[in-house]
């Protein structure tokens, strides 16, 4: 055999030496897992022994709906917890809501404009809503529920209305009213007895007057929350003397003295939580209060109440505190003739540990209609109460402070 035929053959040797050794190499470090895989064995391993791997792009649109899914829920839930803190409904921290509105007349333009089109055209939607939704609702019923009686002689203004229109009260969410002021007996007795009557069948409580000088005086109580509110009313305007409960009856309680005002604020202090007094006063379309009022407001602050309104001058006058407590001096009228420039209703915060806190519904009157002010609107109306008032601004939110 040639040499050069020996160096073919031994190289190939070598050759197939080198690859049975390399062969051997490989299959030793399959078996012990230490090669990586190639994309071809990726594939037929996960279409053979692992799950159905959902593809990236439908797991993220179905994380995406999901996700939708909760933030539905979730700000449902907060716009359910939004409407309940603002109405004052919120069971969970037991918070009340008190709204109190100045004079209420159910006259001329109320029975045109409620006859056509019902509550919603003597009260705008959103307005009444609010109103509906606090806990409690207290007015000044400036006229008698009678179709019995005749006008009061030699007095220029007198008012009456058909009790049939007591529903209009309840479906405005009125809870309570004052009966003390100068026109509940307008009508003379007869007509002030069918009030309470329609009122008492109306379930809506009325304070301030009564058949028998008991119930003028007796403090009415409304519990919610765990919590008990206490009302009072009085009248330091009245046309004749024999109004008071004291010289006839049915009459009403007056505070020309305050003795007995003061003395009934005394003995409900141990029977309630929180004391309202409602106090017709003032002098008409003066908007600011006389020293009287003042004085009357500090011997019932001093006495044992939380807080005091009042009514008659048919304009705004402005707030003050005494010994910490506030005193809206008016609040002007509320549903009353064709249109009110401005007034306000006053929106009251008791929360479970009897933190208090005020603020104003900026409100007016347009074609009988009462309505909730625009921003720009608000903003005068909040400027012009810190304006009259003393010591005390209302912020934009219509806060007190």
């Amino acid at each position: 055999m040639g040499k050069r035929t020996r160096i073919v053959l031994y190289a190939l040797s070598l050759v197939t030496m080198l690859a049975m050794v390399t062969l051997i190499i490989f299959s030793h470090g399959r078996q012990s897992g230490a090669p990586a895989k190639d994309a071809l064995s990726e594939t037929d391993i996960s279409s053979t022994e692992e799950p159905v791997q959902i593809p990236e792009a439908e797991e993220a649109e179905e994380t995406e709906a999901a996700d939708g899914q909760n933030g539905i829920q979730n700000d449902t839930e907060q716009e359910e917890t939004d409407k309940q803190a603002e109405a004052g409904n919120t069971e969970g921290d037991g918070s009340t809501t008190l709204i109190f509105a100045g004079d209420v007349l159910f006259a001329n333009a109320f029975k045109s404009n409620y006859d056509a089109s019902g509550i919603e055209k003597v009260i705008e939607p959103q307005l009444l809503q609010e109103l509906q939704d606090a806990d409690i609702f207290m007015v000044n019923n400036e006229f008698p529920f009678s179709n019995r009686g005749e006008p009061m002689e030699d007095k220029q203004f007198t008012f009456c209305c058909d009790p049939k229109y007591v529903k209009a009260l309840n479906e405005m969410g009125v809870d309570i009213v004052s009966l003390a002021n100068n026109h509940t007996l307008d009508y003379g007795r007869d007509a002030l007895s069918d009030t309470f009557t329609t009122l008492d069948g109306a379930g809506i409580l009325y304070a301030g007057a009564g058949e028998t000088k008991e119930r003028a005086y007796e403090l009415q109580i409304i519990e919610k929350n765990g919590k008990k509110f206490g009302f009072l009313a009085a009248s330091r305007v009245v046309p004749e003397s024999n109004w008071k409960v004291e010289e006839r009856t049915p009459g009403m309680l007056t505070a020309y003295d305050d003795t007995k005002l003061v003395q009934l604020i005394k003995e409900a202090r141990s029977e309630c939580d929180f004391l309202s007094v409602y106090i017709h006063w003032g002098v008409e379309y003066d908007a600011y209060p006389q020293d009287y009022q003042t004085k009357i407001a500090t011997d019932c602050f001093n006495a044992g109440a939380d807080l005091i309104l009042g009514a008659h001058t048919h304009c705004l006058q402005g707030i003050s505190y005494i010994s910490g407590k506030p005193v809206f001096y008016s609040l002007g009228n509320f549903v009353f003739g064709q249109n009110i420039d401005k007034t306000a209703a006053v929106k009251v915060q008791v929360s479970s540990d009897g933190t208090v806190s005020y603020g104003l519904l900026p409100v007016y009157a347009a074609g009988g209609t009462t309505k909730l002010m625009d921003t720009n609107s608000a903003s005068a109306l909040y400027q012009y109460m810190t304006q009259i008032s003393d010591g005390v601004t209302i912020g934009a939110d219509g806060k007190i402070n």
